[in-house]
């Protein structure tokens, strides 16, 4: 826990590499995954690193697996995944790869193109097997027309053909297809364009054709334009040439069209059989290069990556040495060694690398080390901001204290059971879960183990309030004793517990809730006044242990000052005021009973006393007292926390003011940016944050607005723990909701109607119960917890300032590849 409590301790390290060995050392540490490289050439654009040339070669061989892997995904071949990653290959390899590629592209594109060539004789045949097919049809049409002068045919059209029988031998006509959309445009133009001197006759081709290009489906249909004369002749090829028809030689005679409608069918029948054949062989190539292509893919990844880490290295005037600087966790400063030993045994030169561990003023990185259990946990407190270095990190808090504050939102046994189940599956899945795609299903998987806990707590907040879908469990038997006179209001659900008359003393329920307030009628007023207190003492005990969080900064950085003039104060003001509500809350739970409700007349109430401690200093009323010598305490309270304001206010600045006033007086001006306002040596100066050295008045209102803050925080983030009290009522409420309206109707039913009433509103009460309280209130309460701790917790010691350790890592390059 103690990487996860702090980050861990980074070195600036400085690296030199043999050029013919820098390739093999990195490709070590890309393995290891604990080097983050700094760019020592941040004047140079892109195009004049060092390494360009390999850079754009390798970028041209991940356009080529792109375009094959195009391919595959249109074949519909399933890629399959090594079962080990391959090592980076050594940089000679990178030809042979090369050739490879380039081989294999040229052969699919060539696959490609005689493939769209065949479709597309493929479509002109089968077009024209159409026409040949239609046109004897619209042969017959047109002479039925003329010979018998058919109603069907206009008269413009009947008058056309009876001035063709005198001249049959000069009625021409041109046959075609067009896309079945364009029809009706082209058939008004037509009838304009040559002033009703056209006969034009169609039908639609059934089924679809294919586009040879992209195998889109088309839908086309054939048609027969007869005219007579040259100029008409001209003027539909021009139409049919602007609406993109395709146009098709088609004999006069029957016999002609029987002939050639014979020799296209037969080429049909032999282009159907070379385009098999040519799709047979696409796909024993495709599903050989499939079986490669993930293994290439990793390969030429983390040859461009080290190229590209390469490129971060400055080069020596030699062009024989490359000179990196790293930032690396001082832990693992052994492994680094070793992966440079391995890389340089791997390229055989004699000169071993050097690693130089060096003092740096830059502010390091923030590594924290996670696992896959507290990775989703560390995402949360990355979301709100990186750590700065060595600060307390709140992730291994909120491993308990997240899920636990949504489960008070959430407390519901049988909800979070269903959440819990949920969430186990996907671990016990998660080989093959971790393949699925999809951003909604990657937020589920990554939190899992987030989503586990949410569940289990649900589970134990469940029992405590006593609730499962609005019902409740009744394990070891009520502890009320009702009076006779009231036994009959049980079974109508309007019985009202009264803790003088009905509770049987000295035998409280041994855990949660006890069952019998499910039939009280004053069940939701009991509720509401104990998760209100409960959400109050939740949300006052966090903010404090946030407060104790501080010190822990303020010890590691050696801010001694810090301790004496924020953290104290603060611990006073929230103590004296929200804390001592606390131990009120308590004591009335406990130390109020029945006897002396009886002499006071009803328990005080908690927020009059609250108020009245400032609007009435030093008086406490009878109505309002709840022990002896109350009055003198809570005075002793305001005093202390009213103290503390100038206390946080005033101290800090004076005691910074002093001290530069020391340092002025001792040192020259030369020397007093050497020293430091928190009492912390000169070696210290890099680990710790620094202090403004800035005017006195900067630093009072730098200090001004964090007591400012501070205090009006301390009301505004207890009044915003209300929502662990608000939500948990919305959730238990909604839930009877749902039960009242929905299951309890089908379970009241009777016979065989009833089995099949009681099936259908069962489905309906799950799918609300799915949609509405797990998912949408499971969301709702998520988004809660996360404000709590991202506003009302982590401000109390947690500045987020640092920015990300980011190694070379081919694990993490990979992974981002492939998202």
């Amino acid at each position: 826990m103690g990487s996860l409590f702090r980050s861990e301790e980074m070195t600036l390290a400085q690296l030199y590499l043999q050029s013919d060995a820098a390739y093999h050392c990195l490709s070590e540490l890309g393995e290891l995954g604990l080097v983050q490289f700094r760019d020592l050439n941040p004047d140079l654009n892109a195009f004049n690193r060092h390494y360009v040339t390999e850079v754009r070669r390798l970028e041209e061989l991940e356009r080529r697996l792109r375009y094959m892997e195009t391919e595959i995904e249109k074949s519909n071949i399933k890629i399959l995944d090594p079962s080990v990653d391959p090592d980076a290959p050594p940089p000679s390899d990178i030809i042979e790869l090369e050739t490879q590629f380039e081989k294999l592209e040229a052969e699919i594109r060539e696959i490609n193109s005689n493939q769209e060539r065949l479709n597309r004789n493929f479509l002109e045949l089968t077009e024209l097997k159409h026409i040949l097919r239609q046109t004897n049809s619209f042969f017959s049409e047109a002479t039925s027309a003329m010979n018998n002068g058919s109603n069907s045919v206009r008269e413009d059209e009947a008058g056309l053909l009876d001035d063709t029988r005198s001249r049959s031998s000069q009625l021409s006509f041109v046959a075609g297809v067009i896309n079945r959309d364009r029809v009706p445009t082209f058939e008004r133009l037509l009838w304009r364009a040559c002033r009703g001197n056209v006969f034009l006759r169609y039908k639609e081709i059934d089924g679809e054709l294919k586009d040879p290009a992209t195998g889109d489906p088309m839908f086309k249909t054939a048609f027969v334009i007869f005219f007579q004369g040259d100029q008409l002749r001209t003027r539909v090829k021009k139409i049919c040439e602007g609406f993109r028809a395709t146009q098709y030689p088609c004999p006069d005679t029957a016999a002609e069209r029987r002939e050639m409608a014979m020799g296209v069918a037969t080429r049909i029948e032999d282009l159907s059989t070379v385009l098999s054949q040519t799709l047979d062989h696409r796909y024993r190539v495709l599903q050989a290069v499939a079986k490669n292509f993930r293994a290439w893919s990793i390969k030429v990844t983390k040859i461009k990556s080290i190229y590209h880490t390469l490129n971060l290295f400055s080069v020596d005037v030699t062009q024989k040495c490359l000179i990196g600087e790293c930032w690396c966790p001082v832990t693992n400063l052994d492994e680094i060694h070793q992966a440079l030993r391995r890389g340089h045994d791997r390229s055989g030169l004699s000169v071993m690398p050097i690693l130089n561990v060096m003092k740096s003023s830059h502010t390091p990185p923030t590594y924290n080390k996670v696992n896959k259990f507290t990775h989703g946990f560390q995402m949360i407190i990355d979301a709100y901001g990186v750590a700065s270095y060595q600060e307390v990190n709140p992730a291994p808090f909120s491993i308990i204290t997240f899920p636990f504050l949504f489960a008070v939102m959430f407390g519901d046994f049988g909800h979070g059971l269903v959440m819990f189940l949920f969430a186990l599956t996907l671990i016990l899945k998660e080989k093959a879960l971790s393949k699925q795609k999809g951003e909604i299903f990657g937020s589920f998987f990554g939190g899992r183990y987030i989503i586990l806990l949410m569940g289990a707590f649900s589970m134990y907040t469940g029992l405590v309030y006593n609730d499962c879908y609005s019902k409740s469990f009744n394990i070891f038997g009520s502890s009320w004793s009702v009076g006779e006179t009231e036994l009959h209001k049980v079974q109508t659900d309007t019985i009202t517990l009264n803790l003088d008359r009905d509770f049987a003393r000295h035998n409280p329920y041994p855990f949660g809730l006890d069952p019998v307030w499910q039939l009280a009628s004053n069940k939701l007023s009991f509720t509401n006044s104990y998760k209100m207190k409960m959400s109050v003492v939740l949300g006052v005990t966090q903010m404090m242990f946030g407060i104790a969080l501080g010190i822990f900064n303020h010890l590691h950085f050696r801010n001694h000052v810090n301790i004496w003039t924020s953290f104290v104060p603060e611990v006073l003001f929230l103590g004296c005021i929200f804390g001592y509500l606390v131990f009120m809350i308590f004591f009335k739970w406990i130390g109020v009973d029945s006897s002396f409700r009886s002499a006071t007349g009803g328990a005080p109430s908690l927020l009059i006393m609250l108020i009245n401690m400032f609007l009435s200093f030093g008086n406490v009323s009878e109505a309002e007292k709840f022990y002896s010598g109350q009055a003198g305490v809570q005075s002793v309270l305001v005093i202390v926390a009213l103290i503390a304001v100038p206390w946080m206010l005033l101290s800090k600045p004076l005691i910074l003011y002093l001290r530069q006033r020391k340092a002025r007086q001792t040192y020259s001006p030369f020397d007093s940016n050497s020293i430091q306002d928190d009492g912390q040596d000169v070696q210290h100066v890099e680990s710790a944050p620094k202090e403004s050295q800035s005017s006195m008045g900067d630093i009072f209102v730098h200090q001004a607005i964090h007591t400012i803050e501070f205090c009006l925080g301390c009301i505004s983030n207890t009044a915003s723990y209300l929502r662990l009290w608000a939500l948990s009522l919305a959730h238990a409420q909604l839930s009877e909701v749902i039960w009242n309206m929905g299951l309890r109707m089908g379970l009241s039913a009777l016979g065989g109607s009833g089995s099949i009433m009681l099936f259908c509103i069962f489905a309906m009460w799950a799918a609300e119960t799915i949609a509405i309280l797990l998912i949408m209130e499971g969301l709702s309460a998520f988004l809660h917890a996360l404000r709590l701790h991202w506003v009302e917790f982590n401000n109390k010691f947690y500045k987020g300032e640092g920015y990300m350790f980011q190694p070379f890592s081919f694990a993490k390059i990979l992974d981002e590849s492939n998202a």
